[in-house]
C-alpha cells in the first residue's frame, strides 16, 4: 500500500509539472539535437561511455552524486574523485544528481537545500570554483526521475535545468525544471531499439536527451553494454543530428542564461 501511495503521489506531481509549471524555454523545432547523459555515474560510464563518445568527437553530460563517489556496490563501482576530474579535463559536462540520491519529492525545503549545498561543495572541492570565486550554475537530474512540483522555485534558483524521464522528446514550449529524458536500459533489445527515438527526432526535430547509468559487459538493469551504446552513438552521428552536451544545447535555447 505504501508503495502504491508513493507511486500515485509521484504521478500527481508529474501531472502538476506538465500542466501548471511555467514553460519558459522554447526548444527549437528546426534542428534535431541529441544529448547523451549519465546518472549516478558508475566508473564504467567514464571508462566505456565517455571513451565511446570521444571516439566520435563528442562529449556527454554526467550527473554526479557526491556521497556515492568512490563507493562499491554489489554490481558496480561508482566514479572516483579523480575520475570526475578526468571527465571535466576531457571536456565533458559535470552536473548534479543530489548528494545522497534521495527521492526529492519526499524532502522538506531545508532537506533539499542541504542536498544541493552538499553536492555543490563536493564538486567545488573536486573541480575547483570559477576564477571569479563563484561556482557555475550547473544542470541537474532527478534521482529516480521523481520530480517535485513544490520545489520548482528552489531548483530554478540553483540549476539551469532539471532532467526527468517520461520517454519523450522535448519540443516547443518547455519547462526547464522538467526536461524529458529517454532511458537506455535493459533488456538489451530495448536499448538497441532506442534508434527509433533517433529516427523520431530526425523526422520531427526537437531535443532528445538520452540517459543511462553503467556501460558494462554485464550491465545493471539501468545500463547497457558498450556495444549497444556505441551502436546508438554511431547511429546518432550517421543520422545527421547535432549532438551536444546539455549545457551546449541550452546555449542555443536560452542564450541569455549561458554559463
Amino acid at each position: 500500500m505504501k508503495h502504491k501511495i508513493k507511486h500515485w503521489l509521484g504521478r500527481i506531481q508529474v501531472h502538476l509539472m506538465r500542466r501548471l509549471a511555467p514553460k519558459t524555454m522554447h526548444v527549437l523545432q528546426d534542428q534535431p539535437v541529441i544529448s547523451f547523459t549519465f546518472d549516478d555515474v558508475p566508473d564504467s560510464a567514464l571508462y566505456n561511455g565517455a571513451a565511446i563518445l570521444e571516439k566520435y568527437g563528442l562529449r556527454g553530460t554526467f550527473y554526479i552524486t557526491g556521497n556515492m563517489s568512490g563507493t562499491t556496490e554489489p554490481d558496480r563501482q561508482l566514479i572516483s574523485e579523480s575520475g570526475i576530474r578526468a571527465l571535466a579535463d576531457r571536456g565533458h559536462e559535470v552536473g548534479c544528481h543530489t548528494f545522497s540520491h534521495p527521492n526529492i519529492a519526499a524532502l522538506s525545503g531545508a532537506q533539499l537545500q542541504n542536498e544541493i549545498d552538499n553536492n555543490r561543495s563536493f564538486l567545488d572541492r573536486v573541480l575547483g570554483k570559477l576564477s571569479n570565486g563563484h561556482s557555475a550554475k550547473l544542470n541537474f537530474a532527478y534521482p529516480y526521475n521523481a520530480v517535485s512540483y513544490f520545489s520548482i522555485r528552489r531548483l530554478a534558483r540553483n540549476y539551469r535545468t532539471c532532467r526527468a524521464g517520461e520517454d519523450r522528446v522535448n519540443r516547443g514550449a518547455t519547462n526547464p525544471q522538467m526536461l524529458y529524458g529517454v532511458e537506455i536500459g535493459q533488456p538489451e533489445t530495448k536499448a538497441l531499439a532506442r534508434t527509433q527515438m533517433i529516427d523520431a527526432v530526425k523526422a520531427q526535430p526537437g531535443w532528445l536527451i538520452f540517459f543511462t547509468h553503467d556501460i558494462s559487459d554485464t550491465p545493471t538493469p539501468y545500463g547497457c553494454t558498450p556495444e549497444t551504446f556505441e551502436r546508438l552513438v554511431q547511429y546518432a552521428v550517421q543520422s545527421g543530428c547535432t549532438i551536444l552536451t546539455v549545457d551546449e544545447a541550452l546555449n542555443n535555447y536560452m542564450p541569455q542564461q549561458a554559463a
